[in-house]
């Protein structure tokens, strides 16, 4: 596992740029497929670099607020009225 941390901390912004490439198309820049655990290498390596060096919201997999919309208007019922409930 040490060696995957230090291999984190050799990786450059463009070789950020260039691994994140290679995961996104499926190809490295000569143009060899990557192998599948070489995807999942790369994505664990990507991730990890991320989490030392980006913003939460400029990272992989980010989504933003996960607040339902619908907190802030209620949602009518429309099968039963308000007086037709079972409490």
């Amino acid at each position: 596992m040490s060696s995957f941390l230090q291999t984190i901390e050799n990786i450059t912004p463009e070789i950020y740029q260039s691994l994140k490439l290679a995961v996104e198309i499926g190809k490295w820049p000569d143009g060899r497929k990557l192998t599948q655990e070489q995807k999942e290498l790369s994505l664990q390596a990507l991730i990890a670099w991320e989490i030392k060096n980006l913003p939460e919201d400029q990272r992989i997999g980010y989504m933003g607020p996960q607040e339902c919309s619908s907190k802030s208007e209620p949602v009518p019922n429309l099968l039963f009225k308000s007086s037709d409930t079972l409490h």
